[in-house]
């Protein structure tokens, strides 16, 4: 996934302000990245915590050769989507280094069971998109309810008018069941969302007890149950071995008529082939924010039917969600240098549960 901005220029830095000495914090993030997470203050509060070094213009951080040139004796590295992962190569040039801090969430990509025997710590930005993947999935979900993408579709399409009012009926969210798969800070972002505009909710999660669902104004079901009675299904859950293809053709049958599923999670969770089979009867619909390959085909089915909306992987992408992570990522730095415990710190035992 990539991210645009239109924001001020690149940040100025100041590379050369703190004394020789000062820990070095390597931004391994092209100019656009790097605006996108840190306006001009918080670019400034992470120029003051020590010396920056950035990429030389043009250069791919993706390239193992110019992340590993770009560490040499950095004690920090600033990791954004296409950093090269610390490999051998990366970390032997780089002895120095004890902290990735990821604009990001999942770290995946980034760090290799090397990198944690060689001492780097991880953390991530993660709980800065919960609230604006959140409030995406609802405003999917009300989009599907009304059946806005579907006269959208007609009326791009040159469909008659009196014809594009055709749609399945239209339903309020006040008073509907809504399913969330997954309790975690993007579902319970979202499951607080519907839950203020009136809906009931049932949730899947097995690591949510019944007191925490109490808690939260749900309800805990099985997966088949949720299934069954949710007008709305949102998917939430990370990509584990149990979750992998967990919406299938058998669970996609038994989704009432009318059904709507949101995914703004993961691909993996949904095995696409089925969701597209059951989507081509016309008997639900769906809003997909991610897909199995990316960027999606331009000759892709999904972007010819009328019961499907479409958005290219940006449900967190708000100017809001992008300065939170920036934000986040400084102060984990600033909590790393002076030895405070880290809020966000990522474990190696954590990588299998992550998305």
């Amino acid at each position: 996934m990539t991210g645009r901005t239109t924001g001020p220029p690149e940040p100025p830095g100041r590379p050369e302000g703190p004394p020789e000495g000062a820990p070095l914090i390597a931004v391994a993030a092209p100019p656009h990245l790097r605006r996108l997470f840190f306006e001009p203050a918080a670019w400034d509060a992470l120029a003051a915590l020590g010396r920056l070094r950035l990429p030389p213009t043009g250069a791919d951080v993706g390239d193992e050769r110019v992340l590993a040139e770009l560490l040499a004796d950095a004690d920090v590295v600033v990791t954004a989507w296409g950093t090269h992962r610390l490999s051998a190569a990366v970390l032997a040039a780089a002895p120095r280094l004890r902290l990735l801090a990821h604009t990001g969430a999942t770290v995946k990509p980034f760090v290799t069971p090397e990198s944690f025997a060689h001492g780097v710590r991880v953390t991530q930005a993660g709980d800065a998109m919960g609230y604006a993947v959140g409030e995406q999935a609802l405003a999917l979900t009300l989009a599907l309810l009304h059946r806005v993408h579907r006269f959208d579709h007609a009326l791009r399409t040159g469909v008659d008018w009196e014809r594009a009012k055709d749609v399945p009926p239209r339903r309020e969210l006040r008073g509907a069941t809504v399913g969330v798969v997954g309790a975690s800070r993007t579902g319970r972002a979202y499951l607080g969302l519907v839950r203020a505009l009136g809906a009931e909710v049932l949730v899947v999660d097995p690591l949510l007890t019944d007191a925490a669902a109490a808690d939260l104004g749900v309800t805990r079901v099985g997966l088949d149950d949720l299934l069954t009675r949710s007008r709305v299904v949102s998917l939430h859950a990370p990509v584990l071995p149990a979750t992998t293809g967990m919406i299938g053709a058998r669970e996609l049958a038994l989704l009432p008529d009318g059904g709507l599923l949101v995914n703004t999670a993961r691909p993996a969770l949904v095995d696409e082939a089925a969701l597209l089979a059951e989507l081509r009867t016309g008997r639900i619909d769906a809003a997909l924010d991610v897909f199995d390959a990316e960027p999606l085909p331009v000759d892709h089915p999904l972007r010819h039917l009328p019961n499907v909306l479409l958005t290219p992987h940006e449900a967190a992408g708000t100017v809001e969600s992008r300065r939170r992570a920036g934000a986040i990522v400084v102060d984990e730095i600033d909590r790393f240098l002076r030895g405070a415990a880290l809020r966000h710190e990522i474990r190696p035992e954590q990588l299998d549960t992550m998305g």
